[in-house]
C-alpha cells in the first residue's frame, strides 16, 4: 500500500506540478462551480494522468472480458457522455469483476464500474444515473478543482484515493475502505465540505444529463434507495461507491424533488439492460448446472423480465451442453425479437458449442457485414474461426479490429494467440507487446518487441517500426521509473 500510495503521489506531482505553476499557484483562484477555464493543469495532462493510472490500475485487478457487456455500457456511456458538459470525451471504459457496488471516474475520461452494480440497479435509467453521475465529476473537473483549493495538500491526499480504488477493486472492499477513510480523516473539515459541494453538483449535473438523453430522471432517487436498502447489509463495512458517495434520506429527497422540476413523461425501461444483467447474473454462478437450476426457479415465479431469465437459462444451458432444450427456448425469443443481437450471438455461442461451426461462421459473418466494426461479434467471429482452424482468418480480422479497438487489452491478448496457431512469431511478439504496454508491464513489452528484431532483419520498414516502437516504450518505461 505505502508503495503504491508513493507512486500515485509522485505520479500526480510529476504531472500536475511543475515549477512554474509552482511560482504562480498563490495567484490562482478557485474558479466558480463548474468553471475549469483556469484549471492548475490541461485536460491534456488529466489525460495523461488517467492513462498512467489505467496501466497501473489493469496490471492488479481482474478485469472483465465479455465483450457484448462491454459494448453495451461503452454505448450507454457514450450516450450520455454526448449529452454532458464534458469537452474531452476521450474515454476508456473498465469493467471490473466485482460484486461490490462501485463507480469511479479518475481523471482523464477513465469510468469504472464493478459488475456488481448492474445486479444492484433494477432498470437501465438507475444504472445510467450513476454513470451520469461519474460523467458529471469528470465534465466539472473535480479533480483539478481539488487540486486547486488545497494547492500541494491535494495531492497526497487525491493519490490516497486513487489507490483505494484500486484496493477496492482488488481485495473486496475492506482494503480499500481503509486506505480512503486513512486519507479523508487527514484531510481539513473545508476539504470534506467541499466534496460534499461536489456531490451536490455531480447530481444535478448528472440529472441534467439524462434529460437530455431522454431517459428518466426519477431514476436517480430510485437508485439512491437500491444502494440505502443494499448499504443495511454491509452493517460497518459498506461498500466502496456507499463510503465515498453516501446516501442519506435528505439526498435521496433531493434527488426526488430536483427529477419532478421536469415535465412528466413517460419512460420504458431498454430490456437489453436486463439481459445484461442476466448475463452478470450467470458469471457469479460456479458451476453451468447451478447456473441452470438458477433460473428455472426464476422462471417458475412471476418476474418482470422473463425474456432475461429466459435468456440467462439458454445461456446456462448451452454451458451445460442441453443443447437441445436451449435452441428451443431461444427460438421462441428470436421469432420475438429476431435481430436483437444477444440472441444472435446466443445462437452463435450454441451452435459452436454444439459442434454447428460452419453456421456460427455464416451468421457471424453476415452479422458483421450489416454492423460492420462491432467489438462482440467480430471478437466471437475470431474465436469462431479459431475453432474451425482457420486462424489465418481469424488473424486478418484481428488485426483489422485492433484499429477499432487499439486500448482493449483483449483484443490483443487473442491477437497474439492467434497469431501463433497461424505460424506468425514476429506478430505473436509486437501483439503481446501491445497487451503488456496497456497492463503497464513495460519491460516484458519491450523485452517481446526485443525477441522480434532479429526475425526481421531483412525487413528494414518493419524493423525501423518496432525499433521505434522500443523507443516509445522505453520512454513510458522511463517516465514510470521516476515516479
Amino acid at each position: 500500500m505505502k508503495n503504491l500510495l508513493l507512486t500515485l503521489w509522485t505520479l500526480l506531482a510529476a504531472l500536475l506540478i511543475n515549477p512554474a505553476t509552482a511560482q504562480v499557484k498563490q495567484e490562482i483562484e478557485l474558479p466558480e462551480l463548474g468553471d475549469a477555464s483556469s484549471a492548475l493543469f490541461s485536460l491534456d495532462k488529466e489525460y495523461q494522468l488517467g492513462r498512467a493510472w489505467l496501466r497501473v490500475f489493469r496490471s492488479r485487478v481482474e478485469i472483465v472480458s465479455d465483450p457484448l457487456l462491454q459494448g453495451y455500457v461503452e454505448e450507454l456511456t457514450y450516450k450520455l457522455a454526448t449529452h454532458s458538459e464534458l469537452k474531452d470525451r476521450r474515454l476508456d471504459i473498465i469493467i471490473v469483476n466485482n460484486q461490490a457496488i462501485n463507480a469511479f471516474a479518475v481523471p482523464g475520461g477513465v469510468l469504472g464500474i464493478h459488475n456488481g452494480l448492474l445486479l444492484q440497479a433494477e432498470t437501465e435509467a438507475q444504472f445510467a444515473s450513476v454513470m451520469s453521475h461519474e460523467l458529471a465529476h469528470l465534465s466539472q473537473r473535480h479533480f483539478a478543482r481539488s487540486v486547486e483549493a488545497q494547492k500541494r495538500n491535494a495531492i497526497p491526499n487525491m493519490a490516497g484515493l486513487l489507490a483505494g480504488i484500486i484496493l477496492a477493486a482488488t481485495e473486496g472492499g475492506n482494503a480499500g475502505m481503509v486506505a480512503i477513510a486513512a486519507t479523508q480523516a487527514a484531510s481539513l473539515q473545508n476539504q470534506l465540505r467541499y466534496s460534499r459541494l461536489h456531490e451536490q453538483e455531480a447530481d444535478r449535473t448528472g440529472m441534467e444529463t439524462m434529460v437530455r438523453a431522454d431517459m428518466d430522471p426519477s431514476a436517480a432517487a430510485g437508485m439512491f434507495e437500491v444502494m440505502q436498502q443494499a448499504s443495511r447489509y454491509y452493517g460497518n463495512r459498506p461498500p466502496e461507491f456507499l463510503l465515498t458517495h453516501p446516501v442519506t434520506e435528505s439526498r435521496i429527497s433531493d434527488a426526488r424533488n430536483r427529477s419532478r422540476q421536469y415535465p412528466r413523461k413517460m419512460y420504458t425501461d431498454n430490456p437489453n439492460f436486463q439481459l445484461m444483467r442476466a448475463r452478470v447474473e450467470i458469471s457469479f454462478i460456479d458451476s453451468s448446472k447451478d447456473a441452470v437450476k438458477h433460473f428455472r426457479a426464476k422462471l417458475e415465479k412471476p418476474s418482470r423480465y422473463p425474456d432475461a431469465d429466459q435468456y440467462g437459462l439458454i445461456l446456462a444451458l448451452t454451458a451445460n451442453s442441453e443443447f437441445e432444450e436451449a435452441q428451443q427456448r431461444l427460438n421462441t425469443l428470436m421469432a420475438a425479437e429476431p435481430n436483437e443481437i444477444s440472441y444472435m450471438l446466443a445462437l452463435a455461442e450454441l451452435q459452436m458449442a454444439s459442434g454447428q461451426l460452419l453456421e456460427a461462421i455464416n451468421l457471424l459473418e453476415g452479422a458483421l457485414s450489416f454492423t460492420p466494426n462491432s467489438h462482440p461479434i467480430s471478437m466471437m467471429l475470431a474465436r469462431t474461426y479459431l475453432l474451425a482452424n482457420q486462424p489465418h482468418r481469424a488473424e486478418a480480422l484481428l488485426e483489422q479490429h485492433t484499429t477499432v479497438k487499439p486500448n482493449d487489452p483483449s483484443v490483443w491478448y487473442l491477437l497474439a494467440e492467434t497469431h501463433g496457431l497461424a505460424g506468425n512469431i514476429i506478430g505473436v511478439h509486437r501483439a503481446r507487446a501491445e497487451y503488456f504496454v496497456l497492463n503497464g508491464v513495460l519491460d516484458r513489452a519491450a523485452k517481446q518487441l526485443s525477441y522480434a528484431l532479429p526475425l526481421v532483419k531483412n525487413d528494414h520498414l518493419t524493423s525501423a517500426k518496432i525499433k521505434q516502437r522500443i523507443v516509445q516504450i522505453k520512454q513510458l518505461e522511463v517516465q514510470m521509473s521516476n515516479l
